[in-house]
């Protein structure tokens, strides 16, 4: 009999649990060139010809294995990279690695060697701010077109240049990075951008050896939303709360507007109420059950076109929970019920009716579950599709910087509202949904379960509301008019979305405008698997593939 060896602890962290950013920066042994202060993580900054060597050892080292988001921004001079670093069996481990470059000569290198979430992530800082990164395996925009001139976020941007796109009539786009053997007689097909299966405006560039993938190249950014852009030009306290709902439209909007308060009522100290917190994680949890129950909806109507039963029965769940949404914020679809410091208004009157509503509801979903069980998971058919298709090891969903259903179904057990908790999350019980089965079948099955926790979390928060002495019901902190954060203040703060982790980072420049504001879409990190999911696999199982992975397209192009 074998004996487990005890898991080395990492260097770095006290026995506490807490990081020791002194030992951290000896581990780097002088590659640290300054040290600053975020309001989340310290930040570490090194030379731009050293990222490699740095993330190598932090990640072996010190168990900093999740890349969580890469932020690129200019100042007047020079130009900055932040890798945000988080380790996925404690995410409260925090660190970011902050590498800046001279306006002249804006190359950094790149961390696609360390972290393949680092590719997509470094081409849209390339493609729209204009650094450049040495070594990176597929350098070019991906937002905007090859030919674009300039760079949009650069401080020098010409918006009023002409642009020309030119037609290359017979053009291979995947020459430059596929390699095919020449005894291989290949096709490359269009998916999309126009294709009901692509879930929006997503163009699949696919090669293919008869009938098998060889090579995927999702091309996303047809929908240039410049979400960013606008929060950067709105103000903290009133503006920008009604644009999160935007990002992911179909369904997680709750979830959207408390990713961008978290941020924000970190970097201006703002403290929520209990009560208000409650109501948030109430709301929030009937968002994910809405953006679930789309998600499995779409994902039988992908696999085998059942619209009459799965589809139909989801969309009409959807409904009873949109209703309640609508009862508490007045609206179905852009809520802005969140406020910074708590929400918009308490609950709806009677309250014992809407408290009856919200407990039938809860009481419905789990018999409803083992319907959907029975139509879903135990059919034959669904299971000859999606079993042991569009696998996802467990190390690749976490070097491609996976999170929600998609890397719990690679048994990824990761999720914010127990390993970070914020609002009410640490004072209610539920579990954490994880499936070894790294397949199709086990990002549909988590999605499924997770409904039936998020069911308890409602109950409970009904529990506590019912209860709470009328008094004390402060839906909102005293918040000031207007919100001007310190200058050169940044933070980086995420939930826990429908797709997984949502993040904002927000640098301050002493107004009451943000002067960075970035998202950390889930549904963006998470296409980058399907390349890895699909190689192999026949065109209707990288359609499954691509429907696990309950992608918006409003929330990956921003």
């Amino acid at each position: 009999m074998s004996l487990e060896q005890p898991q080395r602890p990492d260097v770095g962290v006290t026995p506490d649990g807490e990081l020791n950013y002194d030992e951290l920066a000896e581990l780097l042994d002088g590659h640290v060139i300054d040290r600053e202060q975020h309001e989340n993580a310290e930040g570490f900054v090194i030379r731009p010809d050293e990222v490699s060597t740095v993330l190598q050892t932090l990640k072996q080292e010190a168990g900093f294995d999740h890349l969580s988001l890469v932020t690129s921004q200019e100042y007047q001079d020079r130009y900055e990279s932040i890798y945000h670093l988080k380790k996925y069996k404690d995410p409260t481990q925090e660190l970011s690695l902050v590498v800046p470059t001279t306006r002249d000569d804006p190359v950094s290198q790149s961390a696609a060697s360390v972290f393949d979430t680092a590719d997509w992530h470094e081409r849209e800082a390339y493609d729209l701010v204009g650094i450049e990164y040495e070594d990176h395996p597929d350098l070019r925009r991906i937002l905007l077109p090859e030919t674009w001139q300039g760079h949009p976020l650069s401080k020098d941007y010409n918006q009023d240049q002409p642009q020309i796109v030119p037609l290359r009539e017979h053009a291979d786009p995947m020459e430059h990075r596929t390699e095919v053997p020449e005894e291989q007689d290949t096709m490359f097909i269009n998916i999309g951008p126009h294709h009901p299966a692509t879930h929006g405006v997503l163009h699949l560039k696919t090669v293919l050896d008869g009938e098998q993938v060889v090579d995927v190249d999702p091309d996303v950014g047809y929908l240039h939303r410049c979400e960013e852009q606008m929060c950067q030009q709105s103000t903290y306290r009133h503006q920008i709360m009604p644009y999160p709902d935007r990002w992911d439209y179909i369904s997680a909007g709750m979830l959207n507007e408390w990713s961008y308060a978290r941020a924000a009522e970190d970097l201006a100290d703002v403290d929520v109420p209990d009560y208000a917190q409650i109501i948030r994680t109430m709301s929030a949890e009937m968002s994910r059950i809405a953006a679930h129950l789309l998600a499995v909806g779409t994902f039988a109507l992908d696999i085998y076109g059942d619209f009459t039963a799965i589809f139909m029965y989801a969309i009409t769940d959807r409904e009873k929970v949109q209703n309640l949404l609508e009862d508490l914020s007045g609206q179905r679809l852009m809520f802005n019920y969140f406020r910074l410091g708590g929400v918009a208004w308490d609950l709806p009157e009677p309250r014992a009716e809407f408290f009856e509503n919200v407990r039938s509801f809860c009481e419905y979903i789990p018999e409803r579950l083992e319907e959907y069980h029975n139509l879903l998971t135990s059919n034959e058919l669904f299971q000859s599709r999606v079993i042991d298709t569009g696998v996802l090891p467990t190390d690749v969903a976490k070097d491609y910087g996976a999170t929600g259903p998609v890397a719990r179904g690679s048994g990824v057990d990761y999720d914010l509202r127990r390993d970070d908790p914020y609002g009410y999350y640490d004072e209610l019980e539920f579990d954490v949904i994880t499936d070894d089965g790294c397949d199709n079948f086990s990002r549909a099955y988590v999605r499924l379960e997770e409904m039936r926790q998020s069911a308890r979390i409602i109950e409970q928060c009904v529990d506590l509301l019912e209860d709470w002495p009328e008094d004390e019901r402060d839906i909102q902190a005293n918040v000031p008019r207007t919100l001007k954060p310190e200058p050169d203040t940044e933070v980086y703060r995420a939930v826990e979305g429908a797709k997984g982790e949502l993040g904002i980072y927000i640098r301050s420049d002493g107004t009451d405008k943000p002067a960075r504001f970035k998202i950390r879409s889930p549904s963006y990190c998470n296409l980058q698997t399907l390349e890895v999911m699909a190689e192999g696999e026949y065109v209707p199982d990288m359609v499954a593939a691509l429907g696990s992975l309950d992608i918006v397209l409003g929330e990956v192009d921003r």
